[in-house]
């Protein structure tokens, strides 16, 4: 009986301490997840969560990339956040949360951090 409830100790210990899967770079992505079609809405609070996959880098510094969801894709900027996507490669899911800041006419996402 002991060696049973040691062994369901251990096992919940064991469960508790999974870290989620995937790297994190910048602050780990936290909130609801949002489109990319509600952010060019402007249906989005200043701050957003986004998932997609990268679809183009910055091919010198990986200081930038475009993300693209069943709604469309957004140019992010990861400069400010002090990372780069050099090691992500083409094709990754993210998960991205940062601001949204227009750069020109376009709106784009500065980031504060991805997991892949």
């Amino acid at each position: 009986m002991r060696f049973v409830f040691a062994s369901i100790i251990g096992l919940m210990l064991a469960a508790g301490c999974h870290q989620p899967a995937g790297k994190v770079l910048g602050k780990a992505p936290k909130g609801e997840t949002r489109t990319i079609l509600a952010v060019r809405a402007g249906d989005t609070a200043p701050q957003v969560t986004l998932t997609g996959v990268m679809i183009e880098k910055c091919p010198v510094a990986g200081c930038w990339f475009r993300l693209r969801d069943n709604s469309g894709s957004i140019k992010v900027d990861t400069k400010s956040a002090g990372f780069a996507v050099v090691n992500v490669p083409l094709e990754a899911k993210l998960m991205v949360s940062g601001k949204i800041v227009t750069e020109g006419d376009e709106v784009a996402i500065e980031a504060t951090g991805i997991r892949y």
